[in-house]
């Protein structure tokens, strides 16, 4: 931001759940290593463990490198998520059979911001699915690895 700090909220010694899920470990969010669809040398994406009832199996993206939010997301860096976000939404309509996609993004806690580091849900969406109306859950790893072993193997077959 030109002029201007970047905003941050992050609290002093903040332990990054997805920054956990990026080297490869559990985090505190019930995402295993085994429900990551896709690694590059700038990001990561994997399924998440929250579901909205009409649309299941969503996909976060997320740079490597620990960014907290938009303001301090580098362009070179914001085109490799986009990228890799439109990979998946690519996967998704392959696997899923959606009719669609949206993707989400929110910063600072008035943007409902629950993890510190920048992140982009990609949804599959069918009509009349009522997404933002609907109540999400927690998953467990065994609903999310048939979800997880699709999106993979198309992404790495190229979708």
């Amino acid at each position: 931001m030109t002029g201007q700090e970047i905003p941050s909220h992050e609290p002093p010694g903040y332990a990054c759940p997805f920054c956990a899920i990026v080297a490869g470990n559990r985090s505190d969010l019930l995402t295993e290593p085994e429900d990551v669809v896709e690694r590059t040398p700038s990001t990561t994406a994997w399924i998440s463990s929250r579901w909205w009832e009409r649309n299941p199996g969503h996909v976060i993206v997320v740079p490597n490198e620990h960014v907290e939010n938009m303001y301090g997301l580098e362009q070179a860096l914001a085109g490799s998520i986009h990228e890799a976000a439109r990979r998946v939404a690519l996967a998704l309509r392959l696997v899923y059979g959606c009719e669609g996609v949206s993707t989400r993004q929110h910063n600072e806690p008035a943007g409902y911001r629950e993890v510190w580091h920048y992140h982009l849900h990609v949804f599959p969406r069918w009509p009349g699915d009522d997404l933002y109306g609907s109540p999400w859950r927690d998953t467990t790893a065994s609903e999310r690895r048939p979800y997880a072993d699709r999106l993979s193997a198309a992404l790495l077959a190229g979708s």
